[in-house]
């Protein structure tokens, strides 16, 4: 089933590679994926130095309910995603209706704190490993773990692109996700 839109949350310090990654991956399967800032600008400065401008703030959204919301990780990019109230509200709003939940990097840890991952499998960065509150950490760079609502975490940079793909093929299924990565020269 296909959300009606993908919210791609960038906090200041996000991780560069990875947020470009997953908005680039998912608007080249033809999903609908939605930009916004966490913070008073829609202005937002990666953990690098590389501004990148999002469509909206998400203080705008207030009450939308998007099908999926996609955290990409970097510091303080995960601390300050998990310090939003804005964050927190959204991502309740799409865990109680059981929609996708994706982090990559230290923002699982940013997810363990924002909603209850008792009992799932997930992964991070393997430094933030102990910061997760619940959840069966796994050393794998994507995990999958298909509860009562999705959630796909991923361990870092360069784990980003399998990361991406595997939002793709949740959405659009293994031939699409296929079909991307032959086009996109993925190997093996």
């Amino acid at each position: 089933m296909l959300p009606q839109e993908i919210f791609v949350l960038l906090a200041p310090g996000f991780e560069e590679i990875e947020a470009v990654t997953i908005i680039d991956v998912l608007r080249r399967a033809g999903l609908e994926v939605r930009v916004a800032a966490v913070g008073p600008d829609n202005r937002v400065e990666g953990a690098h130095g590389i501004v990148i401008e999002a469509e909206f703030r998400l203080a705008e959204a207030a009450g939308a309910s998007p099908g999926a919301v996609v955290l990409p990780g970097g510091m303080p990019g995960a601390e300050n995603l998990k310090n939003s109230p804005e964050v927190a509200e959204l991502v309740g709003r799409v865990a109680r209706a059981e929609g996708l939940l994706a982090a990559i990097c230290a923002a699982p840890w940013a997810l363990s704190s924002l909603t209850s991952l008792e009992g799932r499998a997930l992964t991070c960065y393997p430094s933030f490993r102990e910061r997760i509150e619940g959840g069966s950490w796994q050393d794998s760079p994507v995990v999958v773990d298909s509860g009562v609502g999705t959630v796909i975490t991923s361990q870092g940079p360069a784990t980003a692109l399998p990361f991406a793909l595997t939002i793709v093929e949740h959405f659009l299924g293994s031939e699409q996700r296929a079909s991307l990565e032959q086009a996109m020269l993925v190997s093996g």
